[in-house]
C-alpha cells in the first residue's frame, strides 16, 4: 500500500443550494399590454364583424381570477386584447387591510364606485377621503394613489376607464412613481382577495 493511500483526500460534501427565489410577475409590471387591438381585414370588415358578434356578452367572475397584491390586488373583467371591447377597460381593485395601489399617472379619466370600506386617494398630494357607496374620480393627468384607511378589513371599487379611447387617440402620457408593493402591510400579512362571495358589497337595508 502506497503511503498516499494512507490519507484521505475526499472533500467535504458541498452544503445544497438554495432554491432559487421565483419573482411574481405582476400584471402592472408587464412591459407588453395590449392598449389598442389591430382592426384588420378586408375593406367591409364583415369578418371582424362576425367575430365581434361570436364573443360572449357576460363574462363570469368566478373564472377571472385577482392578480397583483399582496397589498393591492386586481381583476380585470374586460380590456382589449380580450377582443370584445376597443375603448374602455373594466377592472375590480381589492385592497388588504391598510394595503395601498401604486402610484402613477396618466392622461385618461377613471371612475372608482366604492363597493366596500374605506379610504382615500392622494391625487397631485391632495387627500380626498371616500367610503361605500361613494364614486371617486381621478381627473386627467393626474398623479394618483389609493388607500385603504382601515387596519382590519378589505377595500374594493369597481374602475371604469376609457384608457384605449385616449391612446387610441394618441394621447400617450403615463407614468409610474411608486410600485405596487411585494410585501404586505402588518395588519394584512394573511390577507387573502374575496375570490367568490355571497354579497358583502352593500350593507343589508341600503345605506
Amino acid at each position: 500500500m502506497c503511503a498516499e493511500e494512507d490519507h484521505d483526500h475526499s472533500h467535504p460534501e458541498a452544503a445544497p443550494l438554495a432554491p432559487p427565489k421565483v419573482v411574481k410577475e405582476y400584471y402592472h409590471e408587464n412591459k407588453d399590454r395590449i392598449f389598442i387591438r389591430q382592426i384588420a381585414g378586408a375593406y367591409s370588415l364583415n369578418e371582424e364583424l362576425k367575430r365581434l358578434r361570436s364573443m360572449p356578452r357576460v363574462r363570469k367572475a368566478k373564472e377571472i381570477k385577482f392578480v397583483d397584491g399582496p397589498q393591492a390586488y386586481s381583476r380585470h373583467y374586460v380590456e382589449p386584447k380580450d377582443g370584445i371591447t376597443q375603448t374602455f377597460h373594466l377592472h375590480l381593485e381589492e385592497y388588504g387591510p391598510g394595503g395601498k395601489s401604486q402610484k402613477h399617472g396618466h392622461v385618461n379619466e377613471a371612475a372608482f364606485y366604492i363597493l366596500d370600506g374605506k379610504g382615500y386617494e392622494v391625487h397631485d398630494g391632495v387627500r380626498y377621503d371616500w367610503q361605500a357607496g361613494d364614486v371617486a374620480i381621478v381627473h386627467n393627468n393626474c398623479v394618483h394613489q389609493h388607500f385603504n384607511a382601515d387596519p382590519v378589513k378589505p377595500a374594493r371599487a369597481l374602475v371604469i376607464k376609457t384608457k384605449p379611447m385616449y391612446l387610441f387617440m394618441n394621447m400617450l402620457f403615463q407614468k409610474q412613481v411608486e410600485a405596487r408593493h411585494r410585501e404586505p402591510t402588518p395588519e394584512g400579512v394573511d390577507f387573502e382577495p374575496r375570490e367568490a362571495e355571497d354579497d358583502f358589497n352593500h350593507p343589508q337595508g341600503g345605506y
